[in-house]
């Protein structure tokens, strides 16, 4: 069943879906071993149309993976400036940051398509004291968005690499304006007092749209991407890592030397390997992740003596619909969703951290939940339609017609709807306690439900490095000509990710490795 899950993660990807976010358990919730158990789905498309959908994805697959899109193979040359080993959101950034200072670097990617996790993006990129905040009336400060992931890491985060993040999370959206990726649509996550999650203006999912923006970025500037090309180790000579030894094509092994690499492969939440390690109390849970999420590059470094940190931080997001492991972005709830268990009951403030609400959920019967919604949410969290699309979605006139369709008590629905409604008109949520997201209550027909559930979503864990984005080895000394950025490295978020962190941290560290890198290749020339 994973396999076929990943697959269908991988099918997805190559379409340009762009739908993620992430969540660890709370000490109180299950890590006893438990698998999760997969609970029926009561609401699924008809043979026919199954088969239709699927045929369209199979096509799309294959106009995705096109060779056209990327550099011939046979253009791979010997040597490069600088070699960046996977193309997701920190890979392609560090590029072009690279290339805009002079370096001719080459990105060599093991899948057939880019983007890595970074096309399943959902929710946003955080930043603080940002242009558009501040057009927008929204008062806010590096500070509290630094106490504010500090909190939601339970106070393990890397201190130095967090200070550098939020310090530097606002420039990053500017740079990203400057490029042609604009993000001036603000909602909010869990874990956040304020509105900093920068979304395109149409409120749309960010990943496909990032992905697309970088992409077209990294061809105007003629920097050669191989897909397909899977870098296999790195190679090092006197303590210094100036090489790769890549697969192309799935033919010969080919030795790449370079003046710096900078590594950027994702974490590994796709990884069973890896899972069964760290936290075996997960497997059999689905993940969101998609198939190339496997740790690749954080073994390359391990082979090369790099230290690697919070390998057991393993985060599972509270809303993931289980059939197809697609995430239900937290956008939903930041526009104005709640959840209710099957018996129809609100249990917990929404938009709390992604630890507990995963908790929370997992102590609910069938450990699921539906995220309750209207047509307001529906209309400001615009990547609902893309669950619509895929069958996800169910929707109704009323209230109490939806509980019909969702086999649950209405008149318990109706009390949580009415509950919160009131809530939001008084401002003040006494039965859970949320303070934010509550502008608007849910009273515009028609009426809407997804079912979900917790899911395998991030890897908070990876190789260690300083701000600079220097690998450290395990006596905390940088590898020389060794950068690495994204999931792959560990420590910015501790314990737990807040939403809308991820996507800041690849651009934020994806810009500093590709500068890093080329100051170093300057350096030593």
């Amino acid at each position: 069943m994973k396999t076929k899950r990943l697959l269908t993660w991988g099918m997805l990807m190559l379409m340009g879906a762009s739908v993620a976010g992430c969540a660890i358990l709370e000490p109180d919730a299950p890590k006893d071993g438990a698998k999760k158990e997969k609970t029926e789905q009561k609401y699924e498309k008809n043979d026919k149309e199954k088969d239709k959908q699927g045929k369209k994805e199979e096509a799309d697959v294959e106009s995705g993976a096109s060779e056209s899109a990327y550099t011939d193979p046979k253009e791979l040359k010997d040597e490069y400036d600088i070699v960046i080993v996977g193309s997701g959101g920190a890979g392609m950034t560090a590029a072009i940051e690279a290339k805009d200072k002079g370096m001719n670097p080459v990105i060599l990617e093991k899948m057939p398509v880019v983007g890595g996790n970074t096309s399943k993006s959902s929710s946003g990129m955080n930043a603080s004291n940002t242009k558009f905040q501040q057009e927008q009336g929204i008062k806010d400060s590096n500070d509290l968005f630094y106490e504010e992931t500090l909190k939601g890491g339970h106070g393990t985060n890397d201190k130095e690499l967090l200070r550098y993040f939020v310090d530097h999370s606002a420039d990053a959206i500017d740079w990203l304006d400057g490029i042609g990726i604009k993000l001036d649509n603000l909602t909010i996550t869990g874990g956040m007092s304020e509105k900093r999650t920068h979304r395109p203006s149409d409120g749309s999912a960010i990943g496909g749209y990032l992905v697309e923006g970088l992409s077209e970025n990294v061809k105007k500037r003629d920097i050669p991407v191989f897909v397909n090309t899977d870098v296999k180790k790195l190679v090092e000579e006197d303590g210094k890592v100036d090489g790769v030894v890549a697969q192309v094509q799935g033919e010969k092994e080919k030795t790449i030397k370079a003046d710096a690499v900078i590594v950027t492969t994702g974490g590994y939440g796709a990884s069973d390997e890896y899972i069964k390690e760290y936290r075996p109390d997960l497997e059999g849970y689905v993940t969101t992740n998609q198939p190339g999420s496997t740790g690749d590059g954080i073994k390359m470094i391990e082979a090369v003596g790099g230290q690697t940190v919070d390998m057991d931080e393993i985060q599972i997001h509270p809303t993931v619909q289980q059939d197809q492991g697609i995430l239900i972005g937290e956008a939903v709830r930041g526009e104005g969703a709640i959840l209710v268990n099957e018996e129809g009951n609100r249990f917990v403030n929404e938009l709390d951290t992604r630890d507990a609400v995963s908790g929370a959920i997992n102590k609910q019967t069938d450990k699921d939940a539906y995220l309750i919604f209207d047509q307001g949410v529906r209309s400001r969290a615009t990547a609902i339609e893309f669950y619509a699309s895929k069958g996800y979605v169910v929707e109704a006139k009323t209230v109490e017609e939806l509980a019909k369709k969702l086999e649950m008590p209405a008149a318990n629905l109706e009390k949580s709807v009415t509950s919160w409604n009131e809530a939001v008109k008084n401002q003040k949520d006494e039965a859970f306690n949320r303070t934010t997201a509550m502008e608007h209550p849910l009273d515009q027909a028609n009426y809407y439900a997804i079912k979900i559930a917790p899911g395998i979503h991030y890897t908070m864990g990876g190789v260690k490095i300083n701000t600079k984005t220097e690998v450290l080895n395990k006596d905390n000394k940088p590898i020389e000509g060794l950068y690495a950025a994204g999931e792959l490295a560990g420590g910015l978020h501790g314990e737990n990710r807040i939403g809308g962190n991820s996507v800041a941290e690849i651009i934020i560290f994806g810009r500093q490795a590709g500068v890093q890198a080329t100051d170093y290749v300057k350096a030593e020339d």
